[in-house]
């Protein structure tokens, strides 16, 4: 049985409306609508439209500000701290882009930290807005603490994503956008939702043997670093990760490791804070601050026409460049589409009655 389809513009005119009854303004309304709504287009279910009930909730817990005044507390030509003021990551991500992009134009290069902010939603939405502007963009976040580290059954990091784009010319740009671990949480919550067991290697019991339950993380469990276990590269999955902490949180002053609030609002935060809310970071790199933009998006069109065309073992596909199915799904999507799974679906009949907006 398939899921029901939504059309784009239906479940964009919902959100959009959910976001200004919660108080977001105007243009932030607009901005968080198609940040969220660009992780289902581009096949990220699990950061997409089932995320709007998390976020409302932690509204409702007074976590997040509805109309953030998301500004810079420090800076240096090329770099800045911002404090995104307990607003949706949705909003304050891409405003510290822009700055980022802003400091790029003038210095080369531009590098912000965020502190004070909440979950942003897909990492690659950020790092793609310095696409336009012949520039390598890069995103990461910390987040809630479900990931042990390799030999560990404590959860002391969140799944930590990066995103890296790259311009090219004729060819669509390069978009890598992944998470630290074996797979996103996201991706657990999708299990659930369809009743289905998890992969080996995804998750680990509480006293550290491997599991299948996508539902551990509830009974005490925690999510892998990529790679699963140390004879697999675990170890550089925890390096990965932990790279994207120090730079989103100890660099900008938010919480790290054990001390992220979590992005369900059951869940208290910590009462021990070391820092203000989650943290990001973004870098902009214009390219031409290297080498002529014109000539470098040239060698990036024979670099990936190049791996497109690698010999494929047997029976094997062809080589995909990251960003091909995000990028081909965007469009399928667009024109058919978005599926949602059922319980997403009424997730969302229960937040527009809760809201007096029809589903």
């Amino acid at each position: 049985m398939t899921d029901p389809i939504y059309a784009y513009d239906s479940l964009k005119d919902f959100a959009l409306t959910i976001f200004k009854k919660i108080g977001c303004p105007d243009d932030q309304a607009v901005l968080a609508t198609d940040v969220l709504l660009r992780a289902d287009l581009r096949g990220i279910d699990s950061h997409g439209i089932a995320r709007l009930s998390g976020y409302v909730r932690l509204w409702d817990k007074k976590r997040v500000n509805a109309a953030p005044n998301v500004r810079v507390v420090h800076e240096s030509p090329s770099t800045a701290v911002v404090d995104g003021d307990g607003g949706l990551g949705l909003v304050v991500a891409p405003k510290a882009m822009e700055i980022a992009i802003r400091k790029a134009q003038i210095a080369g290069t531009g590098w912000v930290a965020v502190k004070n902010s909440n979950h942003f939603g897909i990492a690659g939405y950020h790092a793609m807005m310095a696409l336009e502007h012949d520039m390598i963009g890069m995103a990461m976040t910390n987040a809630s603490p479900l990931v042990a580290p390799t030999f560990s059954v404590e959860r002391l990091l969140g799944t930590n994503p990066i995103a890296v784009a790259i311009p090219a010319d004729q060819q669509p740009a390069f978009v890598a956008d992944f998470a630290t671990t074996t797979a996103a949480n996201g991706k657990l919550e999708i299990l659930q939702r369809k009743n289905q067991a998890a992969p080996v290697g995804w998750v680990q019991t509480k006293s550290g043997a491997a599991s299948t339950d996508p539902n551990e993380t509830k009974s005490g469990g925690a999510l892998i670093p990529l790679g699963s276990d140390r004879e697999h590269g675990s170890h550089k999955g925890f390096c990965l990760g932990a790279w994207v902490d120090i730079f989103s949180a100890v660099l900008s002053g938010a919480n790290y490791g054990p001390w992220v609030p979590p992005f369900v609002a059951f869940l208290e935060p910590p009462s021990d804070p070391v820092g203000e809310g989650i943290g990001h970071f973004f870098g902009a790199m214009r390219v031409d601050a290297f080498r002529p933009a014109q000539e470098f998006k040239s060698h990036m069109d024979n670099w990936i026409t190049r791996f497109r065309s690698a010999q494929t073992i047997e029976g094997q596909e062809r080589v995909i460049i990251p960003g091909d199915p995000e990028r081909e799904m965007h469009a399928h999507r667009m024109e058919h589409g978005i599926p949602l799974n059922p319980k997403v679906a009424e997730d969302l009949k229960e937040l527009g009655k809760k809201f007096g907006v029809s589903f």
